[in-house]
């Protein structure tokens, strides 16, 4: 199963996004066929954080139509929404430790805890700072 990063869910809304071409591409490839894919919880309250904020963006998403976009992908039937199983805080201990994570950098180990404990196979994500997290193969797929 793929997931997707906050990143390119936000690329793939805001159309003044350089990247907002590919990222829409890659999401609607998703969405539209049929087999799984997944966005964890924290990376759509995520998205909304940031969408939303009037210093990111000027003018920001409106929340109303911010909700619209996420309802929208949430149509999709191959979409898994994932969060916090059982055995997470093992799991983030685990990439916190063996990664040496701190500050900013612990919410991507819980987004990448998330998708370990789910059995995502690769995450899409233009950020780079999930090059340090262990056990799952991160992709950009608005390169190369």
């Amino acid at each position: 199963m793929i997931a997707l990063d906050t990143n390119i869910l936000v690329y793939a809304h805001r159309r003044d996004s350089e990247w907002h071409q590919k990222a829409a591409s890659a999401v609607a490839r998703l969405a539209e066929g049929s087999a799984p894919w997944a966005v964890a919880w924290p990376c759509f309250h995520e998205f909304l954080a940031i969408v939303t904020h009037p210093r990111i963006y000027k003018p920001p998403t409106p929340l109303s139509k911010a909700i619209e976009q996420v309802e929208f992908w949430m149509t999709s039937p191959s979409l898994r929404p994932i969060g916090e199983l059982s055995g997470h805080w093992k799991e983030l201990k685990h990439l916190l430790s063996s990664g040496r994570i701190a500050g900013g950098a612990v919410h991507d180990a819980r987004v990448a805890a998330i998708c370990r404990e789910h059995g995502v196979r690769e995450l899409w994500s233009a950020d780079r700072d999930f090059s340090r997290l262990a056990g799952v193969s991160i992709r950009n797929p608005l390169v190369g």
